[in-house]
């Protein structure tokens, strides 16, 4: 699939089972909430409320789960959707002063499922080992060590189509597929539940991740012009602000060089480097790839077809040293390897493909010719994890009942282009961030992510057009791991310690 729209996310917390941890479970409220509201198009029943307690850094957490239905109206009071969510509130707070923080993946076609039981919320799907690797189905889940719950209340949406939010009888769903009808419903959404919540006097948070950090920068404008709703922090993670960056285009030659530092990543991941880059750190051979993607790159491809040999001679002879690719294949590939190029070829002598979502993930296609692998073997690696685990867990620790299917990634069309041109949200969330100087943002990259690459999100924060005495809002933070850098114990803990301390610092 060349575009997936959606953001993934995974995690992992070891191999402890499910059983073996006493999940301490009061359940109240309706046991069929959504088979009421799927029998009647006029109802929305009130959400399901359970409550529950976790250990987080040695002190217990009482929490009250809420899931359920938000209905979305039009000025008459006519039902037009009904979204899907799931909120996480920490009990003896006030609720005035913990800060809530609304959560959401890619779009249009991604649920919430992601971040949920894989990231940031209480429970979490169990990995076959530390690294992120499956287990064998059936699968499990247990408490989330690293929750975000310890710091910020949490509420996942799913947005209409995805999930189990649809639009109502008589609505056409594709209304809510396009960009600026999806920000509108989904900040209608949220407007609704601080108002229901009592949640204004509340910090607020979000967090989305790929696709849905384009929703999250395009809230923070619509928020505050639709609603004065003004926030305290955004968490991008595995951001994409411009669909320019990321399509492969001829006449867009920018993907070739934001590109290219992942493509290094990954083949010093596979040993493929001569031994001056394979003994790098990370940090320090992905600066030496940009240096050269940005620099003698970038001046190669501007001069296109005018480029002489002795140049194009020192590219192929770079682009070998920095991918590991053959110099016949660049060749023929008129130096411009896109994604799938680069997905097919690295490990082609070996009969394996690699990931997009985490380069790091290898799969075997039906045979080696072709430019295009056949599946993503990251994408496979979770799918089938967190869609048992959530299923298993939404009807048997929150009490929730529903006989629609959960829809975790759904063929929806995707925002790449708006108004004839790509869509571009970096002018929002730059405006969003002038007109509110309080606003800052944590921005969240993987070195071995191929969906939205690294390069990709230190070019959008350098080209926001921020001042000087805004743009020390924005941090920039890396891991060792792909798309969904919380397939790792060891990243899913730095992803936290990393979210605690930008909430602190957000909140004066």
């Amino acid at each position: 699939m060349k575009i997936i729209s959606v953001l993934l996310s995974v995690s992992l917390l070891g191999s402890k089972p499910a059983c073996a941890q006493k999940r301490h479970i009061i359940q109240t409220g309706s046991h069929d909430t959504g088979a009421k509201a799927e029998r009647n198009d006029t109802a929305v029943m009130p959400p399901v409320i359970t409550h529950h307690h976790i250990v987080l850094d040695g002190k217990t957490i009482n929490y009250t789960a809420a899931a359920g239905y938000m209905p979305i109206k039009d000025e008459k009071g006519k039902l037009l959707a009904r979204i899907f969510y799931v909120a996480y509130t920490a009990d003896g707070e006030p609720t005035g002063k913990r800060p809530v923080t609304f959560a959401f993946n890619g779009g249009p076609g991604s649920s919430s499922i992601w971040l949920h039981v894989g990231a940031i919320s209480p429970v979490r799907a169990n990995f076959g080992d530390d690294q992120g690797n499956p287990p064998a189905p059936p699968y499990t889940y247990s408490d989330n060590e690293n929750s975000w719950l310890s710091f910020t209340d949490l509420v996942f949406i799913d947005p209409v189509s995805t999930g189990y939010s649809r639009a109502a009888n008589g609505v056409e769903p594709a209304n809510y597929h396009g960009y600026s009808q999806d920000i509108a419903s989904v900040g209608d959404f949220i407007r609704l539940y601080i108002t229901r919540n009592e949640r204004w006097g509340s910090p607020k948070f979000l967090t989305g991740e790929s696709y849905g950090t384009v929703r999250a920068s395009g809230l923070s404008g619509y928020l505050q012009d639709a609603y004065g709703i003004y926030l305290n922090g955004i968490t991008l993670i595995s951001s994409v602000l411009n669909f320019e960056y990321i399509d492969f285009n001829r006449g867009n030659d920018l993907p070739y060089i934001l590109y290219l530092p992942t493509y290094c990543t990954t083949a010093q991941h596979y040993k493929k480097l001569a031994p001056a880059l394979e003994n790098l750190s990370l940090e320090d051979l992905s600066k030496k790839a940009e240096t050269f993607a940005a620099g003698t790159y970038n001046l190669f491809l501007m001069k296109g077809d005018k480029a002489s040999e002795q140049l194009t001679s020192l590219v192929v002879d770079s682009l070998n040293y920095f991918t590991g690719l053959s110099k016949d294949y660049i060749r023929s590939c008129r130096e411009r390897m896109n994604d799938n190029r680069f997905f097919k070829e690295l490990l082609k002598s070996e009969g394996k493909t690699i990931g997009r979502y985490d380069t790091r993930y290898t799969g075997e296609d039906a045979d080696d010719a072709g430019s295009v692998p056949t599946y993503d073997p990251s994408y496979s690696a979770v799918l089938g994890l967190f869609s048992g685990v959530f299923n298993e867990y939404v009807r048997k620790d929150l009490n929730f009942k529903s006989d629609l299917p959960y829809e975790a990634l759904t063929n929806v069309y995707p925002w790449p282009t708006t108004d004839n041109r790509y869509l571009d949200v970096s002018e929002t969330l730059r405006s969003a961030m002038t007109q509110n100087p309080y606003l800052k943002v944590m921005v969240c990259c993987g070195y071995y992510d191929l969906a939205t690459p690294f390069f990709n999100a230190v070019y959008a924060v350098n080209h926001l057009g921020l001042r000087s005495d805004v743009s020390g809002n924005i941090s920039l933070h890396f891991y060792n791991a792909g798309h969904m850098m919380y397939v790792t114990k060891e990243n899913d803990a730095k992803l936290k310690s990393d979210a605690e301390n930008f909430y602190r610092s957000a909140i004066k």
